[in-house]
């Protein structure tokens, strides 16, 4: 039951959680079951005033985000999805330490409410923890759609907890839910939540742990570290796992009613046939290819303009720049490094970068949020089951499309050991942010047409997914040998996305922020290669030449040359640099060209010897090859351990290395080369 007492309940203070230096800060945890619409709640609650931070103590990542709760300002914390808080994956571990560790103010628990009883399992498991818990039943409209209602009041009886039914992207619902989050952290709502009901022998083995506990933090229950205590026994751990999801289904038949009238099901005639083809056995690929393909069109064609004139502005900025080094006097060898590396360097990742990402991340968006990336994961899932891998695999790649370091993180959803780093190995095979425009360009050079082009740029994804299914086999009847396990996916259903929020939203969260992190390498990496372009070796050559014509003989075998290599060696700290640090090193004057689009740029490569075989072998090096800087550090962070960080380098770098070989060594062969 609730109760609103008269005096006020003072506030906890979260343990290391360091998001919000004000002393008597207020921390929100937002939990839930992957699928709920958490990540959109969150989205709603703090705007654009939200980032990715550290939790001290912890080699884990969590978003946060600013809400202003009428003065109260607070901390709202994403958790990571888990379906159950008797963890086994690692992000379930990491929900579940944060409640009990942080004692946040309010626990804001997202569940479906199309799906509520398996939801409610993990509600219950949560109100174990802490009572200060709040149920946001969230797509109530998806719900109502379907026939399915929900009894708010009578939910709130059963759990003795406040609830909420919202529709996030709608924005319905939420001020209530901040209403309510007021009057928790004030203190006027005092939640009193009903525990489960175990059986007998287990109630009173926890009853008499709990009187043997010693001292704990206020923010921990007792009740549930007897309960963790006790369910390490399979036999105790399946009756309380029972009792859970008894009295879940018991709720939820007492407050969920179903319209008579209307279908009660989870998918609608129109989405049972959208996905009887699109995870169908023989059309579900080609369906896939046939949108992936569509996608790099799109950008592709919606590129070029874009990339041209913000490169003719950038680099017009460039003579102002030189005027205003000359009006100072600055020595030659300052603007040669500032202007001549740093800034033309900065000019050429932002003017090929900023519009491939910025049509490419919000399609990418879209078809996430449409719900089609899930399917995807489906279609593949079969693929990683026959190469010893999980099946989980499929969406750690997914995200690695987005940022390598990213599908590392994403890697925690593995339960299996084994499983988790093959699939940490394998991560970097999926071309990231950071190598698109490098194929996205070459690409452009060698197909004419843009349908051509985009289709290599395909090819060259499905030449990852091939690597990353390749070296899963070998490492699994290898150094990792062992069985796969088996998992269940969740396809979500079919939502309609905002159009406007999508584009806010992968401008800000993935096109800016990416960006962001290409300048912030680039610039002084530019600097850099200008320096070894100038500095001379006792021969009279560059130490830019010295270092290329070393790594030449190795590089004539790949069927690329040395300065080739040469940036890519250069360009660890970020895929984005490797192209301009490629044309710095080919300019006869020692500064990276003025390049105001692909034409010209397909001029300097050609002035320097390119083939079509060179631009392939170097997008198939691009796909290939080891790690960034920050993707090692992140293996290393998850691994504990430098042995695997190496082999992570080293093995990518080898498959690169015969990959490029054997396309050489075909195209002499069939006389293309």
């Amino acid at each position: 039951m609730l109760s609103r007492p008269a005096r006020r309940v003072e506030s906890s203070s979260a343990g290391r959680f360091s998001t919000h230096p004000e002393p008597g800060r207020h921390v929100i945890a937002l939990a839930g079951n992957p699928n709920t619409g958490k990540s959109t709640v969150f989205n709603a609650l703090t705007g654009l005033r939200q980032h990715t931070g550290n939790w001290p103590g912890k080699t884990v990542d969590l978003a946060f985000g600013k809400v202003d709760l009428c003065g109260r300002h607070a901390v709202v914390v994403d958790l990571p999805g888990a379906y159950s808080l008797l963890a086994c994956s690692e992000d379930e571990s990491i929900a579940r330490d944060f409640l009990s560790e942080e004692g946040p103010n309010a626990v804001v628990v997202v569940a479906e409410a199309g799906c509520l009883e398996r939801n409610l399992s993990l509600v219950l498991q949560i109100m174990e923890l802490t009572p200060n818990v709040v149920v946001c039943v969230n797509l109530i409209d998806e719900a109502n759609r379907r026939g399915i209602q929900v009894d708010r009041e009578a939910l709130e009886r059963e759990l003795g907890a406040p609830v909420v039914l919202t529709s996030a992207s709608r924005g319905a619902g939420l001020e209530q839910l901040k209403r309510i989050l007021i009057d928790l952290i004030d203190g006027r709502l005092e939640p009193k939540p009903i525990p489960v009901a175990y059986p007998v022998d287990v109630e009173d083995a926890s009853r008499e742990l709990e009187s043997r506990l010693p001292t704990l933090p206020p923010a921990v229950s007792r009740r549930y570290v007897a309960l963790r205590m006790l369910d390490t026994d399979p036999r105790i751990r399946e009756k309380i796992v029972e009792a859970i999801y008894a009295r879940a289904k018991s709720i939820s038949d007492n407050v969920v009613r179903h319209i008579p009238s209307s279908a009660p099901t989870l998918k609608t005639p129109a989405e049972s046939r959208i996905d009887d083809v699109l995870t169908s056995r023989w059309l579900g690929l080609p369906v896939m290819l046939a949108l992936l393909g569509g996608v790099f069109w799109i950008t592709l064609v919606g590129a070029n303009y874009p990339s041209a004139l913000l490169a003719k502005a950038l680099f017009q900025m460039e003579s102002w720049i030189t005027v205003a080094f000359q009006a100072m006097h600055a020595p030659d060898w300052l603007h040669g490094a500032a202007v001549l590396g740093a800034y033309r360097t900065m000019a050429w990742v932002v003017s090929v970068m900023l519009p491939p990402m910025a049509i490419f991340f919000p399609l990418f968006t879209l078809l996430e949020d449409l719900g089609y990336l899930a399917r995807i994961s489906f279609n593949v899932d079969w693929c990683f089951k026959k190469c010893g891998a999980h099946g989980k695999q499929s969406l750690t790649m997914a995200m690695g499309f987005g940022c390598n370091a990213a599908g590392v993180i994403a890697c925690r959803i593995i339960d299996s050991p084994r499983e988790r780093l093959v699939a940490i190995l394998t991560n970097n095979f999926a071309p990231c942010n950071g190598r698109f425009p490098t194929l996205i360009a070459l690409a452009s050079l060698i197909a004419a047409g843009s349908l051509r082009a985009s289709l290599l740029v395909a090819a060259m994804v499905l030449l990852g997914v091939a690597a990353t299914l390749g070296m899963s086999w070998a490492l699994s009847r290898t150094v990792l040998r062992g069985v796969p396990s088996s998992f269940i996916l969740e396809l979500p259903p079919y939502r309609v996305p905002q159009v406007a929020k999508v584009l806010l939203r992968s401008l800000y969260d993935r096109t800016l922020l990416v960006l962001k992190r290409a300048v912030i390498v680039a610039a002084p990496a530019g600097a850099v290669v200008w320096a070894l372009a100038n500095l001379s070796t006792p021969a009279g050559e560059s130490a830019l030449a010295f270092i290329a014509r070393t790594l030449q003989p190795m590089a004539t075998i790949m069927g690329l040359d040395g300065f080739i290599l040469t940036a890519f060696i250069l360009g660890l700290p970020a895929n984005e640099i490797v192209l301009p640090i490629l044309v710095m090193a080919y300019s006869s004057s020692t500064a990276l060209t003025e390049t105001t689009g692909l034409a010209s740029l397909g001029r300097i490569l050609a002035a320097n010897g390119w083939t079509w075989l060179t631009a392939l072998n170097t997008m198939i090096f691009s796909v290939l090859h080891f790690p960034c800087s920050t993707t090692l550090l992140t293996i290393t962070s998850e691994t504990k351990s430098a042995r695997w960080t190496a082999f992570a380098a080293i093995m990518p770098t080898a498959v690169a290395i015969a990959a490029c070989c054997a396309t050489r060594a075909v195209a002499k062969l069939l006389g293309l080369a």
